[in-house]
């Protein structure tokens, strides 16, 4: 039974009024088209459904990155002008030029130095004797390979963990006009067109116009909601109240929106974790997931906000926006190296379907195509 002043500061509204009644986990028939098995229905949901939404959108991965990374793309053809004329007594002055190339591309320099010093050492010990050869030993082999074996292996764990209990609960985090609440309208819309049951949680009640702008999505998505009814309400009163509305309901997955914030405010930053332990104390294990929206035009500067976030809530993965052709794809790289930590989704414009799982191939390639 809520409380009295759950009733007065928060509201919930229901969209789709004529759609099914939410969906019961499936059958042992049904579930076999996720592909994977897994002891317990709860646990074998969520385990299917995180591979599902993988597994179906792997077609999808290149047009979404088709478009983006020119700035990245431009910034690395110079290495093709470096070496068309390259010969032995110029190798020190290219491999400065080299290292350049790829510090401006925001690969970062622990990467950077690691790609140079095997350049030199194979062009002294007599490996490479050609521009040609170098050339290709850059993209082909030193870079592509590099930056492949950081993603598939630091980041390699990209399907969403939901763990066991209804309701998983995923946090959506991050800084102001990163996409945050555009990135769980589309999660929302992805999340249910797999069969699950979502509800959101409008916890940005620092902004104004953010339960609107999420209500919309609610809408779009047909997604019920629960929203502050009054200005100034606690965001951890709003999760936990969603929360448990969520486990009173028999929802599946309850989305977190959150205030957008510098990870350079602390008392903002705190309040997060006053989120996290409100949702903690309704759902034992939760939040199952807490992403964090990055920006993709941002460059090295994501590096320091992925940092903060981490050290105060424990990121658990990251989703990539704002993939046009000013996206700097280095950067990425590097956030991944230096914390370990997967980036598990990736969009680009506002349509519902625009938000794909994502696929380390497909990235290193639209970088080096």
């Amino acid at each position: 039974m809520a409380s009295p002043l759950s009733h007065k500061l928060l509201t919930t509204t229901v969209f789709n009024h004529h759609s099914p009644p939410h969906l019961q986990f499936p059958t042992t028939a049904h579930l076999s088209k996720f592909r994977c098995s897994a002891a317990g229905s709860e646990t074998g949901f969520f385990t299917k459904l995180g591979r599902l939404i993988k597994e179906k959108a792997k077609k999808d991965v290149e047009k979404i990155f088709s478009g983006g990374f020119t700035k990245t793309r431009d910034n690395l053809a110079v290495i093709d002008e470096l070496l068309l004329y390259w010969n032995l007594s110029d190798t020190d002055r290219v491999l400065d030029e080299i290292e350049e190339a790829l510090l401006v591309s925001d690969f970062g320099p622990k990467i950077t130095i690691k790609i140079v010093e095997s350049l030199r050492d194979d062009i002294y010990a007599g490996k490479l004797k050609s521009g040609t050869e170098i050339k290709a030993s850059v993209v082909n082999d030193a870079l592509k390979k590099s930056v492949l074996d950081i993603l598939t292996t630091k980041g390699a764990k990209t399907e969403l963990k939901l763990g066991f209990r209804k309701p998983a609960v995923i946090m959506i985090v991050g800084v102001n006009g990163g996409g945050k609440t555009t990135s769980l309208g589309k999660l929302a819309y992805r999340l249910k067109s797999e069969g699950a049951s979502v509800l959101l949680a409008a916890g940005d009640t620092f902004r104004a116009a953010a339960s609107d702008q999420l209500e919309i999505w609610a809408e779009r998505t047909g997604c019920e909601i629960v929203s502050a009814e009054k200005e100034k309400a606690k965001a951890s009163a709003v999760l936990s109240q969603a929360v448990k509305k969520g486990k009173e309901k028999g929802f599946d997955i309850v989305l977190c929106d959150t205030s957008g914030r510098l990870h350079t405010n602390y008392s903002l930053m705190e309040e997060l974790i006053a989120c996290k332990k409100a949702i903690a104390k309704i759902v034992n294990g939760a939040p199952n997931e807490i992403l964090l929206v990055l920006d993709g035009t941002t460059g090295l500067n994501m590096l320091p906000q992925a940092r903060e976030f981490n050290e105060v809530v424990g990121i658990t993965g990251f989703i990539l926006t704002k993939l046009d052709g000013s996206a700097r794809g280095g950067c990425v790289v590097s956030v991944v190296d230096e914390l370990g930590i997967p980036v598990k989704f990736v969009g680009v414009g506002e349509g519902v379907e625009d938000l794909q799982p994502f696929e380390a191939e497909a990235f290193v390639n639209a970088i080096f195509s």
